[in-house]
């Protein structure tokens, strides 16, 4: 069952510990997995933004010459791989008992860190474009920014339950932890089409 927002948006990056007792190869499946979902979820949107500011004329041809050729040495996947990425990642925190919260914890905790870097940058890049931007465009896009952030709100308070919580409560948390997960993802497709779309 989802839990109800708190009602605060700023989440503090730096407050999700680094746990160090558990063996590395016990954390490589999950880590590997969310690590490359977050980074292929959203350096494809902002390829994908790119390329639609590109068909709009909101950018410059060397500008956008310059963000595909950064993306196309980043290797990015196709959008079906990333979709079967959010599959296994989720696949693999299901796996993972009680006894495994240590892994789960320190994966997740860097996929949110990723997650934050893309949207930091998103936000830079609507500051950035603020200016050129109609009344109507700026409301829709920040308001598409707003739920984004509520979003990585609502991830960030499951991930501290799924720190702190009993073997008993694990497979609860670990449910609302994916529900929330996912919106999040469908939070940021809606941000990054909401700048698209102007």
């Amino acid at each position: 069952m989802p839990r109800e927002p708190r009602g605060h948006l700023h989440v503090n990056r730096h407050h999700f510990p680094v746990t160090t007792t558990m063996e590395e190869h016990d954390m490589k499946p999950i880590l590997a997995t969310s690590a490359a979902l977050f980074f292929t979820l959203f350096s494809l949107s902002a390829m994908t933004q790119a390329e639609m500011s590109d068909e709009k004329g909101m950018m410059q041809e060397s500008e956008m010459s310059e963000d595909k050729g950064m993306m196309h040495e980043a290797g990015m996947p196709p959008a079906e791989e990333i979709k079967q990425d959010t599959k296994d990642l989720l696949a693999s925190l299901k796996a993972y008992g009680a006894d495994q919260r240590e892994a789960a914890v320190k994966a997740t905790k860097e996929a949110l860190e990723a997650a934050d870097e893309r949207i930091d940058a998103l936000q830079a890049r609507l500051d950035e474009n603020w200016d050129d931007m109609s009344e109507a465009a700026r409301e829709k896009t920040q308001a598409s920014m707003t739920a984004l952030r509520e979003r990585r709100a609502q991830v960030a308070e499951w991930y501290e339950d799924m720190e702190s919580s009993s073997d008993s409560a694990w497979d609860e948390i670990k449910e609302g932890f994916a529900e929330a997960y996912e919106a999040l993802g469908e939070a940021w497709h809606e941000a990054v089409e909401s700048f698209e779309e102007e």
